[in-house]
């Protein structure tokens, strides 16, 4: 083994020059292969960046060798894509997922309805509501409302009838613009 002498080591100016080479041959190629496998600009610019820090160690032996630098490279960008997506993938983010917000149903159409339905409702008798409610809250037949209220089929009939056109009166008037 022979000894390192001070004169055997790169220069800092020499490091840096092999930095500034590596920069304009490899870092658009670089962008590019990071970008497509994140679709995120701005997080494979961060990863090109990290990729051109941790090759400016190497760069001399980097150069000095009969390997690919940009092979080299290409790797490295990998790597730390993969790495920065397993740890987003580890907090349950997604990478370049923006944040949205999802849509709640609107109710107020169906609070609505109901508070007129029961405005509606409190106008009619007690008699014609509570046909009404046998016959359709409760689902029964005519002849079983009359036996649940002890009254006779025709008059099931007859309250049902008054009490649905009173009912589409008093919506009509609702809807129809005032004079």
């Amino acid at each position: 083994m022979t000894p390192t002498t001070s004169a055997d080591l790169p220069t800092a100016a020499h490091r840096n020059q092999l930095l500034r080479t590596m920069m304009s041959e490899h870092a658009k190629a670089l962008l590019a292969y990071a970008d497509k496998l994140l679709n995120d600009r701005h997080m494979a610019e961060d990863i090109v960046q990290e990729t051109l820090i941790r090759a400016w160690p190497h760069a001399e032996r980097l150069y000095s060798t009969e390997g690919s630098v940009r092979g080299w490279l290409l790797t490295v960008t990998r790597n730390l894509v993969v790495d920065r997506m397993r740890s987003a993938v580890a907090r349950h983010e997604t990478i370049g997922a923006e944040d949205k917000d999802v849509p709640l149903p609107d109710h107020t159409g169906a609070v609505l309805a109901s508070v007129v339905a029961t405005g509606l409702l409190r106008r009619l008798s007690h008699e014609h509501r509570e046909v009404l409610l046998h016959t359709y809250l409760c689902g029964r037949t005519v002849q079983e409302t009359a036996r649940v209220l002890g009254i006779p089929a025709g008059t099931v009939k007859s309250r049902r009838h008054y009490a649905l056109n009173i009912l589409r009166a008093e919506a009509g008037k609702g809807l129809s613009p005032e004079r």
